[in-house]
């Protein structure tokens, strides 16, 4: 039998960018970037797709944006600027996916052109993904608002909405050119927020850095009081530990292995049910509740640190359970994230379980029973 058999190698890169006031004209950073990349005889465009919860919370970064491109025109700021709902909204309903491919169509963004980001998780899954499939890949710039993003999504190379009423259905895995954080979107946010994004650094913490999680506890009360130096510490050393993990065996997940979703098989479900009013933060801080809980009663995690585990996501302000994570039942609703998380991994069920903080290991089948006393267990908390 003849064949042609080819293989190759593509190196991705880009960098993670921490700044304060990325478009205030003082400040060439964002414009440097775009100088250093690209063919400058080549005509470059960008286009800003904008998170409509940032400019409620009282943001001018509207101008701020005409007002830097009015001074750097490295690149021709697109004059439509696009203002799209924050949350999980904006990724359940088509109209804001075609609306951002119906502007590339309209101002001729081309693979040479760029699509920026400003917001949170979700706007940043969807802008990704538009920018992925219009012409087989326009580059992206993402600019992260939440504590959430910064520290975690917005820092990796997935994208996606979702369809069929699944989170992430269809997506796809882009690395963006670069990364900006900027503090001072952070100031934006409410409390709740501003607490949620905080779980994805406990989840790190927990499957690959005991001392990170040592110093989450000595650190709870300044975090909780929004102390900005602590939080940039702990966006910068989460960011830190998601992307050595991204840039490890298996950047794309092509196998079933997904150690940094610990939590996340109940969490992704819990959002869901809840149409999506329990945010991904608090779904995830529930889901490892219970499954270090799980981890201890099948006989891998202490019962001390079960206890550490519990007492600083209760000293964060979660809560460590919710009726719709209800596990009794053969029949019940979350039990059937199980399922869809295999199917999402593609393969194999593989769960994150604990041995001990900072040491996860992986399973391939949950015991119901014990899964029950977990759940049960969480009630007396």
């Amino acid at each position: 039998m003849e064949y042609l058999q080819q293989s190759f190698t593509v190196k991705f890169e880009y960098k993670v960018y921490f700044t304060s006031g990325l478009f205030d004209k003082s400040n060439p950073l964002f414009n440097d970037f775009l100088l250093s990349t690209g063919d400058p005889e080549i005509p470059r465009k960008i286009l800003f797709v904008i998170d409509q919860g940032i400019i409620n919370a009282g943001s001018d970064i509207l101008q701020q944006v005409r007002d830097y491109f009015s001074l750097y025109k490295t690149v021709k700021l697109i004059p439509e600027i696009l203002i799209v709902k924050g949350g999980e909204i904006v990724k359940n309903e088509i109209q804001y996916f075609d609306s951002i491919l119906e502007a590339v169509n309209k101002h001729g963004v081309d693979r040479h052109s760029y699509i920026a980001a400003i917001g949170g998780g979700s706007v940043l899954d969807l802008v990704g993904y538009a920018a992925a499939v219009s012409h087989r890949g326009v580059k992206h710039i993402r600019i992260p608002t939440t504590v959430l993003s910064q520290n975690d999504s917005g820092v990796g190379v997935k994208n996606g909405i979702n369809y069929f009423g699944k989170k992430n259905f269809l997506g796809t895995f882009a690395p963006p050119v670069a990364v900006f954080n900027d503090e001072l979107f952070l100031k934006t946010l409410t409390d709740r927020d501003w607490r949620s994004g905080i779980s994805e650094a406990v989840k790190v913490a927990l499957i690959k850095d005991a001392e990170f999680f040592n110093w989450l506890e000595e650190n709870a009360s300044e975090l909780i009081s929004r102390d900005l130096k602590v939080m940039n510490y702990l966006i910068h050393r989460c960011a830190e530990l998601h992307m050595n993990h991204i840039a490890g065996r298996d950047p794309f997940e092509t196998g079933s292995s997904r150690p940094l979703d610990f939590g996340h098989w109940s969490a992704h479900k819990l959002e869901q049910l809840s149409s999506f009013e329990v945010l991904h933060g608090e779904a995830v801080a529930m889901g490892m509740a219970l499954d270090t809980l799980y981890s201890n009663i099948c006989g891998r995690l202490s019962e001390n640190e079960t206890t550490r585990i519990i007492n600083l996501l209760k000293k964060l302000g979660f809560d460590l359970t919710h009726p719709l994570m209800e596990v009794e039942a053969e029949d019940s609703a979350i039990l059937r994230g199980l399922e869809e998380f295999r199917e999402h991994l593609g393969g194999r069920l593989t769960i994150m379980l604990l041995d001990k903080i900072g040491i996860g290991a992986e399973v391939h089948e949950i015991d119901l029973d014990i899964l029950k006393q977990a759940g049960n267990k969480l009630k007396n908390y």
